[in-house]
């Protein structure tokens, strides 16, 4: 759960926020189904970082801020006709009847946004980000023509926020790589990349020339009118307002109705002047919307039935290896070129040597490749009547291609690794260094991947601290860096050096330590000298006493800690100027006045995110929990909180609305009114 919980945020963010998808939707879905799964079997193990938890991820910091009046919500999937029919029956047992009523619509695939409108006047746009919080996109979505500044007719309300999507049609598409091949620049991947890629422009006059699209689908905030009583007539009061909504919906009945829209727009998919990606139910009548209300992240009364993966034909070239930050060997598989979900597909991942065996993949192979959601393609089989009498298994090399090092690999492990360390192996150097300058860990803005490649190329990074030695004369003697980007990295990385404990754990790129179990680190011990001192072969027995670490988790914070290299490295960054508070993580305060007080976050706060209440509860010395149990002190409850809220009600505990929080924290830290 903690590695599916990792991996799947370390996907939305790519997703999400830089635009710059990791693996297929396909593969994604399949991961989120699994953590689902997993948290309903073990709801005690939940962690309070879960996705399942949230719609997105985080803005990026270049756009001001926006704090949706109503959140964002995502959709639950479904992909067979089975999840259709349970849809269907719960929707049934919720309402008490025999048969619903579905409004069935496009499930677009570009990028979610929300239009205030004040008294008919267009005034805001945003972003979804993380469901709670997005990114103020105003002035770029002035220039999509199709959206009104300002409403037609007589029945404008007061406020009205639209929700919708925007995207770019194929032909505007093919026009517009057209332009950037004549120009010399980057093609877009795909029409989604393009969307997103010109709607986060800083510079509108750029976004003027993209041709964006939108299309209305749904509502926040509304005062100053009733509500329509149905979805198909909100669709139809939009249309009315001058507002774009799609021509391909339908209200059907039941299951029957929503299964015959599907395949109707399955086989008129790629006939669609733009892309998609499925089709979504939502119970028509508003009231029965209501009566079933939400779970922690999506509706229950809609359902987004996603279409099979797009796949093709091509043949296995050859299998190379790829080395990754920790070292992991990768086979990737090099194919003839081959066009699949309107992309050039050349390179396709196979995971792992196991997973190679597994499929039975050789050199010479015809196989099926897959491609989701527009990003990496994976191969999915091979066509075993096209297999050629030359065709040659894959051999994992005995050494690493890029530093000789050997390749090991573990009994209890699926993946081989190079044993260089990053040492000795460049390629583990590079990565290793994107995860210290990450967002997430020290957060260097401005050092992208290509300065990092470009610092160990030419030999003038070789650790972390080195990037602190880094001056004027060595940056702009770079490739494309000229003296204002060089001045912005070295600010950056002055600023990167005020940072937290938990922060620079996390940073240090130790295997299975994820933010999670940096925070933990960094609280239980309060100081990285504690850490060090620990994390010895002789002492390694006090790291079982942090909660979530396991012997696995601190067979490896051992094996790195005890290293002599990495031990130097710490040294050196901190002779470097990194500081942080030690004894007190995260301002967290394990004697404060809510020591031994444990705390369980639910449903959408009207003002705080959960990593903001979630902080302030652990500066006053609480702890936040995933779940709830007997051991609970309080549920801290917002919007649309679901099971946890009635597990608290039925054992008794308290419960807390924001308010209520905010007065116990202030009374906690010494704060009267």
């Amino acid at each position: 759960m903690k590695w599916l919980t990792t991996e799947l945020n370390r996907h939305i963010f790519a997703y999400h926020v830089q635009d710059a998808p990791t693996i297929p939707d396909a593969e994604y879905d399949r991961l989120f189904r699994e953590l689902q799964e997993l948290e309903g079997a073990h709801p005690e193990a939940v962690s309070v970082d879960s996705p399942t938890y949230r719609v997105g991820a985080a803005p990026i910091p270049e756009f001001r801020q926006v704090t949706h009046t109503v959140p964002m919500l995502s959709l639950n999937n479904g992909f067979a006709d089975e999840d259709v029919e349970n849809f269907d029956r719960r929707v049934r047992e919720g309402l008490g009847a025999v048969q619903a009523e579905y409004a069935s619509e496009l499930k677009f695939d570009g990028l979610a946004i929300s239009l205030r409108y004040e008294d008919g006047v267009f005034v805001q746009a945003a972003t979804r980000g993380d469901g709670a919080t997005g990114e103020e996109v105003t002035t770029n979505i002035r220039t999509i023509r199709a959206i009104p500044l300002r409403l037609h007719g007589s029945a404008v309300p007061k406020v009205l926020e639209v929700r919708g999507e925007v995207l770019m049609y194929k032909a505007d598409f093919a026009r517009l790589n057209a332009r950037q091949r004549d120009a010399g620049q980057k093609e877009f991947a795909n029409p989604r990349n393009a969307a997103a890629g010109s709607l986060r422009q800083l510079d509108s006059r750029i976004t003027a020339q993209r041709s964006l699209r939108f299309f209305a689908y749904g509502i926040g905030a509304l005062e100053g009118r009733a509500m329509p009583d149905s979805h198909s007539a909100l669709l139809d009061w939009y249309h009315e307002l001058g507002l774009p909504v799609c021509a391909e919906r339908a209200v059907v009945p039941g299951i029957a109705g929503m299964l015959a829209f599907y395949r109707d727009i399955g086989t008129r998919r790629a006939s669609l002047p733009y892309e998609i990606d499925g089709v979504v139910y939502k119970v028509n009548r508003v009231e029965d919307q209501q009566q079933l209300g939400f779970v922690s992240r999506a509706p229950r009364f809609a359902l987004a039935h996603k279409f099979p993966a797009e796949e093709a034909l091509t043949q296995v070239q050859d299998i190379e290896v790829q080395v990754g930050r920790t070292g992991a060997i990768t086979p990737v598989a090099r194919l003839v070129p081959v066009f699949v979900g309107g992309v050039n597909v050349m390179n396709a991942t196979l995971h792992n040597e196991d997973e190679v065996r597994r499929k039975d993949i050789r050199i010479g192979d015809t196989v099926i490749v897959r491609r989701a959601g527009d990003v990496i393609p994976e191969v999915v089989a091979h066509v075993p009547e096209r297999r050629p009498a030359d065709a040659r298994e894959f051999v994992m090399p005995a050494s690493c291609p890029v530093c000789g090092s050997p390749i090991v690999k573990p009994e209890d492990e699926a993946i081989a690794r190079c044993s260089g360390g990053w040492t000795h192996c460049s390629a583990q150097r590079k990565g290793g260094l994107m995860h210290f300058v990450s967002r997430r860990a020290i957060d260097v803005e401005g050092m992208g991947d290509q300065l990092i490649e470009q610092l160990v190329d030419k030999g003038v990074v070789k650790t972390a601290a080195d990037l602190y030695r880094l001056d004027m004369e060595r940056l702009c003697a770079l490739d494309r860096m000229a003296t204002r980007s060089a001045q912005n990295v070295l600010d950056a990385l002055e600023k990167s050096k005020q940072t937290t404990l938990a922060r620079f754990i996390y940073s240090l790129g130790i295997r299975h330590v994820g933010e999670s179990t940096a925070k933990a680190l960094a609280q239980h011990f309060g100081s990285i000298d504690a850490l060090l001192h620990a994390a010895t072969w002789e002492n390694g027995i006090q790291l079982l006493d942090v909660a979530d670490v396991g012997p696995v988790v601190a067979r490896s914070i051992a094996d790195f800690l005890s290293d002599d290299d990495n031990r130097a490295l710490v040294a050196q960054l901190r002779e470097a100027g990194m500081t942080w508070k030690e004894g007190a993580h995260s301002m967290a305060k394990p004697d404060g006045a809510l020591s031994g007080k444990t705390f369980v976050l639910t449903g959408t706060l009207p003002t705080l995110s959960r990593d903001e209440a979630a902080a302030m509860i652990e500066t006053a010395g609480g702890k936040v929990s995933g779940s709830v149990s007997k051991k609970t002190s309080y549920v801290v409850a917002g919007a649309d909180a679901g099971s946890k809220l009635a597990k608290a009600q039925e054992l008794g505990i308290t419960l807390l609305d924001e308010a209520a929080l905010v007065a116990l924290l202030e009374t906690a830290n010494g704060v009267t009114a």
